[in-house]
């Protein structure tokens, strides 16, 4: 445990940061979730709802810094692909 005032401020704050970046992370597992569920129903119109829904998820926590905003490109783009790749075989 920390004996310094400026250090033990640190831990609290760490503490916050990481609750956060854990929240943002389950929101973004969730709403990628839904689109693999959505595409594996093979639900094209659902699926097409859930992937701006991903995205948006995506790229909110790219904004705040929790995941990188290259990795989180890349993602969305291979989900794109995906999607795309399903509606062009139906």
């Amino acid at each position: 445990m920390a004996n310094i005032k400026s250090a033990k401020k640190r831990i609290k704050v760490i503490d916050k940061k990481t609750a956060r970046n854990k929240r943002v992370k389950d929101h973004v597992k969730e709403s990628l979730r839904a689109f693999e569920d959505a595409m594996a129903s093979e639900n094209l119109d659902e699926a097409s709802k859930k992937l701006v829904a991903a995205e948006k998820e995506l790229k909110q926590a790219a904004s705040k810094g929790t995941l990188n905003k290259h990795a989180v490109s890349r993602k969305v783009s291979r989900l794109t692909k995906r999607f795309n790749a399903a509606k062009a075989a139906k």
